[in-house]
């Protein structure tokens, strides 16, 4: 097992400068900061591990003929086709037929062969793998490998530039790609990482409670990003190191969370990017409120959520005006 380092993210910021955009960050609901990387290339955050794992073959040479695949519940995907356009090279994308269609209809835009299987990522993680025995083309992963890691990992270092004492960032987790980097970044800054997950999709949390990566039931509201069955044997070494907190939040919150971004701020975001959100327990909140196991942060405290994409249908956002 690779065991992400804090120089592999800063070589990831060397080789992505450049082919990112620079992350934007506005003041959330209770005095938060929101980093708003659903604005970054593809709608996620994904794009910086893309065209780090890209950048990173290219120089090496080891970019095959057959081009490169990758299995994703959508944004993984968006953000390699994205990638191999930029660079010249044919993308195949494995996703279960559950995905979204605004997402398979941006992969093919990219120029990407799209091949839908089964009805979780797992299904088409495994028919990817037969594709890239058969064919030779390069794999890439959604979350599980230290190039797409380590270039999640990049947005935490703009991060913390842009907000001087910074106490605490929190992310969403799915398989475990963003809160790696993230995590591993800030560590070495001394910040702490707050890692929330849905309930229904608690790959990491229930790695954490078994000592190992297990096998969990996917069956949240945030599926289709959050979705992993079972969470990366780095993102499981991060999470035991200092400075890390799992919490678990309902459907319900994250619902709610992402309808406060629209009603407050204009702001339209995936489940994946509320589901931070809603992992923090609202300055004043009754605690009888507040999520079982939210993240309730000091007054004091300079907190950053990740809003980490907006691949997303909008018509379920219920109409209102901004508060005031």
């Amino acid at each position: 097992m690779h065991r992400l380092t804090y120089d592999d993210v800063a070589s990831a910021a060397d080789r992505t400068a450049g082919h990112i955009r620079p992350v934007s960050l506005a003041e959330g609901p209770g005095g938060v900061w929101l980093a708003l990387e659903f604005m970054q290339y593809t709608g996620s955050f994904k794009a910086r591990g893309a065209q780090n794992f890209l950048q990173a073959h290219r120089k090496a040479g080891t970019l095959p003929d057959s081009g490169v695949a990758i299995a994703s519940g959508g944004n993984a995907g968006l953000a390699c086709a994205w990638a191999a356009q930029r660079s010249g090279v044919h993308a195949t994308v494995f996703l279960p037929r559950t995905a979204p269609a605004v997402k398979v209809a941006r992969l093919r835009g990219y120029g990407a062969e799209v091949r839908l299987v089964g009805s979780e990522y797992a299904e088409a993680a495994a028919a990817c793998e037969e594709f890239t025995a058969a064919t030779g083309a390069l794999a890439s992963h959604a979350y599980d490998h230290p190039l797409i890691a380590a270039g999640a990992g990049t947005l935490f270092e703009e991060i913390r530039r842009r907000i001087p004492g910074l106490d605490t960032v929190v992310v969403a987790v799915g398989g475990g790609g963003l809160f790696t980097g993230v995590a591993t970044a800030a560590r070495h800054h001394g910040v702490r990482t707050v890692a929330v997950e849905p309930e229904k999709c608690r790959a990491l949390n229930a790695a954490l409670e078994a000592g190992r990566p297990v096998d969990v039931p996917v069956e949240s509201v945030a599926a289709d990003s959050l979705g992993a069955r079972r969470a990366s044997a780095m993102a499981l070494h991060a999470a035991r190191q200092e400075g890390v907190r799992s919490v678990l939040v309902p459907d319900t919150a994250i619902v709610r969370a992402r309808q406060v971004l629209w009603d407050e701020r204009r702001v339209v975001v995936e489940h994946a990017a509320a589901t931070a959100l809603a992992g923090l327990a609202a300055p004043g909140e009754n605690p009888a409120d507040a999520p079982a196991a939210g993240y309730r942060p000091a007054a004091d405290e300079q907190v950053c959520v990740v809003l980490c994409g907006a691949n997303t249908d909008p018509s379920d956002l219920v109409a209102g005006d901004p508060h005031p």
